[in-house]
């Protein structure tokens, strides 16, 4: 006598492909929408620097006109000399660039070997008539 046991329904296999194409769809999605430049405001108005003397501005001041042209409250120095200068000055040094400048002049002043532990802030001018 042979006993004929009911069989075991075959269980659904879900296709992994299935889930991979949905995460990459997601992924598409999302690199879709993270990577839509952000527009700027309408009244964006940028930083404008204009002449004004050093006698206005808080001291001491480094402008920055080029990689060899730098004055220190409104006198030439060289960037040699710019530790030597300093060590006359307490507190923080003030940083003013145009901003059309490259931003590799700023950098470049950053990893200057004479700037290591000393405050650095950048200034801008105001945009109205020199006083």
């Amino acid at each position: 006598m042979s006993l004929s046991l009911p069989r075991r329904p075959a269980l659904a296999r879900l296709d992994p492909a299935l889930a991979i194409v949905n995460i990459v769809l997601l992924l598409i999605f999302f690199f879709l929408g993270a990577g839509q430049p952000a527009r700027p405001p309408a009244e964006l108005q940028l930083a404008q620097t204009r002449l004004l003397p050093a006698a206005v501005l808080p001291s001491p001041v480094l402008e920055l006109h080029g990689a060899e042209r730098w004055l220190l409250d409104d006198q030439p120095i060289l960037p040699e000399l710019l530790p030597a200068a300093l060590a006359l000055h307490d507190g923080p040094l003030h940083v003013m660039i145009d901003r059309q400048a490259p931003a590799s002049l700023l950098l470049d002043l950053l990893r200057h070997p004479g700037l290591e532990g000393r405050d650095l802030r950048l200034v801008t001018r105001p945009n109205g008539p020199a006083p």
